[in-house]
Protein backbone atom coordinates (compact mmCIF):
# COMPACT_ATOMS: atom_id res chain seq x y z
CA UNK A 1 0.00 0.00 0.00
CA UNK A 2 1.05 3.56 -0.72
CA UNK A 3 0.55 6.40 1.78
CA UNK A 4 0.34 9.93 0.41
CA UNK A 5 0.44 12.81 2.87
CA UNK A 6 -0.48 16.27 1.62
CA UNK A 7 -0.22 19.61 3.37
CA UNK A 8 -3.29 21.60 2.35
CA UNK A 9 -3.98 25.29 2.83
CA UNK A 10 -7.49 26.64 3.35
CA UNK A 11 -9.27 23.92 5.35
CA UNK A 12 -11.02 25.55 8.32
CA UNK A 13 -13.63 23.06 9.53
CA UNK A 14 -15.04 19.56 9.28
CA UNK A 15 -16.97 20.41 6.11
CA UNK A 16 -13.70 21.47 4.47
CA UNK A 17 -12.26 18.07 5.38
CA UNK A 18 -15.31 16.39 3.81
CA UNK A 19 -14.97 18.41 0.59
CA UNK A 20 -11.33 17.36 0.21
CA UNK A 21 -12.06 13.72 1.07
CA UNK A 22 -14.97 13.57 -1.40
CA UNK A 23 -12.87 15.12 -4.18
CA UNK A 24 -10.15 12.50 -3.66
CA UNK A 25 -12.64 9.61 -3.55
CA UNK A 26 -14.37 10.79 -6.75
CA UNK A 27 -11.13 11.19 -8.69
CA UNK A 28 -9.09 8.18 -7.54
CA UNK A 29 -9.57 4.56 -6.41
CA UNK A 30 -8.33 4.91 -2.81
CA UNK A 31 -8.62 2.56 0.15
CA UNK A 32 -8.83 5.35 2.73
CA UNK A 33 -8.66 9.13 2.91
CA UNK A 34 -8.69 11.27 6.03
CA UNK A 35 -8.23 15.00 6.45
CA UNK A 36 -7.54 17.25 9.42
CA UNK A 37 -8.14 20.97 9.20
CA UNK A 38 -6.26 21.43 12.50
CA UNK A 39 -3.13 19.82 11.05
CA UNK A 40 -3.76 21.18 7.53
CA UNK A 41 -3.21 17.66 6.26
CA UNK A 42 -4.80 14.91 4.18
CA UNK A 43 -3.60 11.32 4.26
CA UNK A 44 -4.48 8.89 1.46
CA UNK A 45 -3.94 5.13 1.44
CA UNK A 46 -4.09 3.46 -1.98
CA UNK A 47 -2.94 0.25 -3.60
CA UNK A 48 -1.18 2.06 -6.44
CA UNK A 49 0.65 5.35 -6.81
CA UNK A 50 -1.43 8.39 -7.72
CA UNK A 51 -0.20 10.99 -10.18
CA UNK A 52 0.80 14.05 -8.16
CA UNK A 53 -0.27 16.57 -10.80
CA UNK A 54 -3.73 14.98 -11.07
CA UNK A 55 -4.03 14.89 -7.28
CA UNK A 56 -3.09 18.57 -7.00
CA UNK A 57 -5.60 19.45 -9.74
CA UNK A 58 -8.42 17.55 -7.98
CA UNK A 59 -7.76 19.38 -4.70
CA UNK A 60 -7.23 22.79 -6.33
CA UNK A 61 -10.62 22.40 -8.06
CA UNK A 62 -12.27 22.39 -4.61
CA UNK A 63 -10.76 25.78 -3.74
CA UNK A 64 -8.04 24.50 -1.42
CA UNK A 65 -4.34 24.64 -2.20
CA UNK A 66 -1.84 21.78 -1.96
CA UNK A 67 1.41 22.99 -0.41
CA UNK A 68 3.34 19.72 -0.24
CA UNK A 69 2.96 16.07 -1.26
CA UNK A 70 4.95 13.22 0.27
CA UNK A 71 4.48 9.54 -0.50
CA UNK A 72 5.90 6.29 0.72
CA UNK A 73 4.98 2.81 1.80
CA UNK A 74 2.15 2.54 4.27
CA UNK A 75 2.85 0.84 7.59
CA UNK A 76 0.21 -1.52 8.90
CA UNK A 77 -1.22 -0.47 12.24
CA UNK A 78 -3.49 -2.10 14.76
CA UNK A 79 -3.40 -5.32 16.71
CA UNK A 80 -2.50 -7.62 13.80
CA UNK A 81 -0.09 -5.15 12.24
CA UNK A 82 1.80 -4.31 15.44
CA UNK A 83 5.53 -4.49 14.90
CA UNK A 84 5.32 -5.30 11.20
CA UNK A 85 7.42 -3.58 8.59
CA UNK A 86 5.82 -1.97 5.53
CA UNK A 87 5.81 -4.15 2.45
Amino acid sequence: MIQITMKIEGMACGMCESHVNDAVRRAFPVKKVTSSHKKGETVIISEAAIDEAALRAAIDATGYHVLDVRSGLSEKKGLLGFGRQAK
